[in-house]
């Protein structure tokens, strides 16, 4: 799978409709979470999805922490099709996406509790105990991009 990769100004109308619309069917009314999606933060983010037929099929967005250059926060971390190796390809390819594109020091993430053992396997560490976001358990998780080996 080609990842695309996209500052806000960059996506096509279409491409932000079905991110906007995977983000509306795994986090509302998959994971039954009631919060404002659009927060103003896509403007300065990074996006980084796979489409099939048309459809965002997997995305994350990327963007620096408090404008601090060298931490980059990823978020809204999603696949529409479980257990296929979907996210993990999300995962590295965007990993070098960011490496690449916005030449963090640090990647930092809210993980979904569930998914910490996935994120352990592509590098990143807990940095947090158990905290609610949204209803849902989370940890926060770091991975340092200067001597990261999640290749």
């Amino acid at each position: 799978m080609n990842l695309i990769v996209k500052k806000f100004n960059e996506l096509t109308t279409k491409e932000l409709y079905e991110i906007l619309k995977a983000r509306s069917e795994i986090f509302i009314m998959e994971q039954n979470i009631h919060y404002i999606d659009m927060d103003n933060v896509d403007y300065k983010s990074l996006h980084c999805f796979f489409m099939e037929n048309d459809k965002v099929i997997a995305y994350l967005r990327a963007f620096y922490e408090n404008d601090d250059k060298d931490i980059v926060r990823i978020g809204r971390v999603l696949t529409l099709s479980h257990g296929k190796g979907i996210g993990k390809e999300l995962m590295l390819q965007s990993l070098e996406a960011i490496k690449s594109k916005m030449k963090g020091k640090k990647i930092v993430m809210n993980a979904q509790k569930h998914a910490v053992g996935f994120y352990e396997k592509l590098g990143f560490i807990t940095t947090s105990d158990d905290f609610l976001e949204e209803g849902i358990v989370h940890q926060v998780m770091k991975l340092d991009l200067g001597d990261s080996c999640y290749n």
